[in-house]
């Protein structure tokens, strides 16, 4: 397996190379060159039997050549990535019925979020190659909440002295929870740095950052972006959309891979990258239905899915928020899909976008994009309701933006409270829990008042 550009086809690169890179040398994000095909008898009914380390395994051995590592070697990091120890649920990411509903609860780790499904194995796949190499490595991080303590505890988890890490916070715009996770790391390998701005303000310079470090000499140090554009991020996520998709057949007694039964997800959505990973995952052959975007009043991923404008906007502050982000970059990939892998048009469309941030897709590529995804935007007030509306139908406490994508699933029209059904569709949806409450103290209190947290 190799890699290329979304921007362009024509050089192709090592799993190392472009797991190294973080972005691609031409400003553009790196994609498998092909993606494997994923089928029922060969792959998914046998799939339905592993373990969580098992399938991650069987995954990223189809995206990572064996010159690159070899069986033992690979199956020794999705090992250590997904240790029982560091989870706090045996299954790593139970999926419960709730209501009309399921719920995939992926907050079971080290820093109760999504973020240490897929951030575990990167860290230890970039573990393996420094130690490979005795090349020392600076990771880069900018953090709107839950990916920075998920790669603090990650790499410190590592133990590899050849890592170190900077990351870099949105003063005043991340929970205090999240800001303890940060600040009271003691290892030496750990920097932490706020900033004044909005979520994704720090992208662009560390982008630049990175694109120049690649053109210089380092003294022999790597400098790696392990943000949800670094490729690595999307293909460990993808996993858990398989996990989840193999958990929901068995519970609805669906054979794995049966296409007439499709699975609807509704995700809280940032900067795209975990929908992305679902997107790669249906588009391999995972019979997911509709991937739904739940997101906040910063909503342009919302605005490109419902009417194909992709325009930037200043971020507002949000009760939920891990999820403002100004310009996901994870659409460029969605994009190039979408588009069926036209190196030219994105290459054209993302260098409009960042020379005027305004990119407004035709009607074709429009259609496409609404062939697989839907949206739905929440404001504060109707994420504190549907977290209520939860809370007190189903005794089911949320997080903020689990929040936003509840409130997303019944804007939808899907069922979900057993007492408040909307339209009733037919199809089966679970909807993806991303952080715990714990997480999020001020803005569950704000939605169930203070004797409403302290009996959760």
């Amino acid at each position: 397996m190799k890699y290329k550009s979304t921007r362009d086809g024509t050089r192709e690169y090592s799993f190392e190379e472009a797991l190294f890179s973080g972005y691609a040398p031409d400003g553009g994000l790196f994609v498998p060159t092909t993606l494997p095909t994923i089928k029922a008898e060969e792959h998914l009914i046998p799939w339905s039997k592993l373990t969580f380390s098992q399938l991650a395994y069987y995954v990223l051995r189809m995206f990572i050549s064996p010159a690159e590592i070899n069986d033992d070697h690979l199956k020794e990091i999705c090992d250590k990535s997904y240790i029982a120890d560091e989870f706090d649920d045996e299954t790593f990411i139970p999926v419960k019925k709730l209501g009309s509903a399921f719920v995939a609860e992926l907050f079971h780790g080290p820093t109760f979020c999504f973020k240490d499904m897929g951030m575990r194995p990167v860290i230890h796949l970039l573990s393996y190659f420094a130690t490979l190499r005795n090349k020392p490595v600076t990771l880069l991080v900018s953090t709107t909440g839950d990916t920075g303590p998920a790669a603090v505890h990650a790499v410190s988890d590592a133990s590899n002295p050849l890592l170190t890490i900077i990351v870099h916070y949105p003063r005043g715009q991340i929970s205090h929870f999240q800001r303890k996770q940060l600040t009271t790391v003691d290892s030496e390998c750990v920097k932490v740095a706020s900033f004044e701005g909005g979520g994704d303000d720090m992208d662009r310079p560390i982008k630049e950052t990175l694109l120049m470090i690649s053109d210089n000499d380092t003294a022999g140090r790597s400098f790696c972006g392990i943000n949800s554009y670094n490729i690595g991020r999307p293909l460990m996520q993808m996993v858990h959309f398989i996990w989840i998709y193999l958990r929901m057949a068995e519970q609805l007694g669906i054979k794995p891979g049966d296409k007439n039964c499709l699975i609807d997800m509704v995700i809280p959505t940032g900067a795209m990258g975990n929908i992305t990973g679902g997107y790669m995952a249906k588009k391999m052959g995972v019979p997911i239905g509709m991937l739904c975007a739940g997101v906040n009043i910063n909503d342009i991923t919302h605005r490109v899915i419902e009417n194909g404008q992709f325009h930037r906007k200043k971020i507002e502050k949000t009760l939920s928020d891990a999820i403002n982000i100004e310009v996901p970059y994870n659409f460029e990939r969605i994009a190039f899909y979408v588009t069926g892998e036209k190196h030219g048009t994105i290459k054209e469309w993302m260098s409009t976008m960042e020379q005027s941030g305004q990119l407004t897709l035709n009607a074709q590529d429009l259609t496409r994009l609404k062939n697989d995804f839907r949206s739905a935007r929440v404001t504060d007030d109707e994420m504190c309701s549907a977290l209520r509306r939860a809370h007190a139908m189903l005794n089911y406490v949320a997080d903020p933006h689990t929040a936003v994508a509840m409130a997303a699933a019944e804007k939808l029209g899907y069922a979900f409270h057993t007492e408040n059904l909307l339209s009733g569709k037919s199809v089966e949806m679970v909807i993806l829990a991303t952080a715990s409450p714990c997480k999020f103290q001020e803005t569950v209190t704000v939605a169930l008042g203070k004797e409403g947290w302290e009996q959760w």
